[in-house]
């Protein structure tokens, strides 16, 4: 049949759901600080289930959001740490890959923020310069408008490892960034850049599938990571939020995910995994699913 790249599920809702801990704005890197073992706790659970990609746990770990509490200065200690338990995690396995994780410089889901491109290009590539040689390969994640798309591809062009830029569209219309803008606008940039794949992420299941019919068309690999969520909302949308601004969707088990991903692969994708509240449960069904199907994980 198919090779299928299976990507880890959520990193950040999972570590603090393990953690247990009072939400912060720092989120998983907060946790990441408190208890770093944790992380490289979830990497393994989800190489044992069968996901071939640990996405470490740098997608916040940006000066723009350390320097709210001080601790700007700790960005290369903490990206470090998070590369060290995933790579830890990859060779305890005996395989797999690691993807290091390039979240909105700003906030997520805030295209309104537009990050200035100059500015997030030179931040990105720091990033970039810093993780070079511990991942395989960049993961930008949750973009929402062109802009962040041309900013963070403009701080990843000058790597040697494979580039995916993964783009969030609305919760309720797939063929939209989460800017309004319509999604058939990357096509530009991604013809200008060249990443090596595009993915949707971090929105509804039920919004991929529009969005996966515009992205194929790109003639890139192309893939999809949903949330769990039962919407993105307002109050999370704030200065400095907290997840518990944001609902779990309680209708959304292992087999009803895995319903979802592996229609995304009859659409043509070849690389599929989870985001927020999507955990090792439904990475594991998806693994038997797929093997089910006759798929090969690779």
């Amino acid at each position: 049949m198919t090779d299928i790249i299976l990507l880890d599920g959520s990193i950040g809702q999972e570590l603090v759901r393990r953690s247990a801990d009072r939400a912060t704005p720092l989120w998983s890197t907060q946790v990441m600080l408190d208890h770093p073992e944790m992380v490289g706790e979830v990497h393994r659970d989800y190489f044992g289930v069968g996901a071939t990609i640990a996405t470490a746990n740098t997608y916040a770990v940006h000066r723009s959001r350390l320097v709210r509490v001080g601790l700007d200065d700790q960005m290369p200690v903490l990206v470090n740490t998070a590369l060290d338990q995933a790579r830890a995690a990859r060779d305890a396995h005996g395989g797999g890959r690691v993807a290091g994780a390039l979240g909105p410089l700003l906030a997520s889901y805030r295209p309104d923020l537009k990050p200035d491109v100059d500015d997030a290009a030179e931040k990105f590539g720091e990033l970039v310069q810093i993780m070079e040689d511990k991942v395989d390969l960049f993961l930008i994640e949750t973009v929402s408008s062109v802009q962040e798309a041309i900013g963070a591809l403009r701080g990843t062009a000058a790597t040697t490892k494979p580039v995916w830029l993964a783009l969030s569209v609305e919760d309720d219309d797939g063929t939209r960034l989460r800017s309004g803008e319509a999604l058939v606008d990357i096509r530009p940039v991604i013809d200008g850049f060249k990443p090596d794949a595009v993915l949707i992420n971090c929105t509804r299941p039920e919004a991929v599938a529009s969005a996966l019919e515009i992205i194929k068309a790109f003639g890139l690999p192309f893939g999809a990571y949903a949330n769990g969520f039962t919407r993105i909302s307002d109050a999370f949308k704030a200065d400095a939020p907290t997840v518990d601004a944001l609902e779990q969707r309680t209708d959304l088990g292992p087999a009803a995910y895995s319903k979802f991903a592996m229609g995304w692969i009859a659409q043509g994708a070849t690389i599929v995994g989870g985001c927020c509240e999507v955990g090792p449960d439904h990475i594991a069904q998806l693994a038997r699913d797929l093997r089910a199907a006759g798929h090969s994980i690779v």
